[in-house]
């Protein structure tokens, strides 16, 4: 009896310590304006779930993506006010800085292992700082958002001329409308909700986008072509404000960011698996097929001109001095 008594007893206390733990575990919300099936969704379980493992019940991540909190623009003015812990993110970072525009110029990687070579040479370094620096965040992490490619219903895209034509639906500014006008298609601006409807009736021939896009909308149903154009690479952005970094521990931010750059090559590693599998599942219904990547650099070539005469070439050094095919 005395030892069902201990035993009943020492389960009470650790119900009772684990209760007192969790309640003492300060909520973080990570919010992102994509969707689950994005790799920034799991390279913000990763981050969470490693926090966990490094700092055991002193923090409770709930993850908000979708927009849930917000579409891009609102989660970065709420994450730099203080307004919200984290944030993960992609494009909207570039738009605090001219600088950063830098990953809207057309067909500046060939491939992932050239990003993780410019990124290692310093270029990862250099747009932190950029960020820190302009943003008032705090730079977590840098991962990927993805390479953009171009899904479309007439044919395959392989070189710049099989563009000639097509209505294709364009997210980004002017800038990347008149890449694609160059090559003498007909940027469309279609809703991104209403894009598969557009590409069913006719409205557009074809949209650009990550592959996570195109899948998460089934866009692949309506459309039997994709074309791994690659003609965009955009970083993801895991940001912290700065008032709440400020309010952690010494050791509770110091664990941060180390586990912030810790996690970068599996956050890598997640998201060219994810886009595997989608280009995998697409590819039963769509056929894809990769394109001529030096003929479309050669024909976008004098878009760097303007960036390079507003902000100079310095980012762009690390890119050409580690681009090996």
């Amino acid at each position: 009896m005395k030892l069902f008594t201990r035993t009943a007893l020492a389960v009470l206390v650790a119900a009772a310590t684990a209760s007192a733990a969790w309640a003492d575990a300060r909520e973080v919300r990570i919010a992102s304006h994509v969707s689950e099936f994005s790799p920034l969704h799991a390279q913000s379980k990763l981050f969470a779930e490693e926090i966990e493992n490094r700092l055991p019940g002193q923090f409770v991540f709930k993850l908000y993506p979708s927009g849930q909190l917000g579409k891009e623009k609102d989660l970065m003015a709420n994450v730099q006010a203080g307004a919200i812990e984290m944030i993960n993110v992609a494009s909207g970072v570039m738009k605090l800085d001219k600088k950063l525009g830098v990953f809207d110029l057309p067909w500046l990687f060939y491939n992932r292992e050239h990003i993780r070579r410019a990124m290692a040479a310093g270029l990862e370094d250099a747009v932190r700082s950029r960020i820190e620096e302009v943003g008032n965040v705090k730079v977590i992490g840098v991962y990927e958002n993805g390479f953009r490619h171009v899904l479309n219903t007439q044919r395959p895209i392989v070189e710049p001329f099989d563009l000639e034509g097509l209505k294709i639906r364009i997210s980004g500014g002017k800038f990347r409308q008149g890449v694609f006008q160059q090559m003498g298609a007909q940027p469309q601006s279609v809703s991104w909700g209403e894009t598969f409807t557009a590409l069913q009736s006719g409205v557009v021939d074809g949209a650009e986008a990550a592959i996570y896009g195109f899948y998460e909308q089934k866009q692949y149903e309506v459309a039997k072509y994709l074309s791994l154009t690659s003609h965009v690479y955009t970083p993801s952005f895991l940001l912290a404000s700065t008032r709440f970094m400020d309010s952690l521990t010494d050791e509770q931010r110091a664990v941060f960011i180390e586990v912030g750059r810790a996690i970068t090559d599996h956050a890598y590693k997640i998201s060219e698996e994810l886009e595997q599998k989608y280009i995998g599942e697409m590819n039963v219904q769509t056929e894809v097929n990769a394109v001529d990547l030096e003929k479309f650099q050669a024909a976008t070539a004098k878009s760097y001109d303007a960036y390079i005469e507003s902000q100079g070439d310095d980012y762009l050094k690390f890119v050409r001095e580690t681009a090996k095919k």
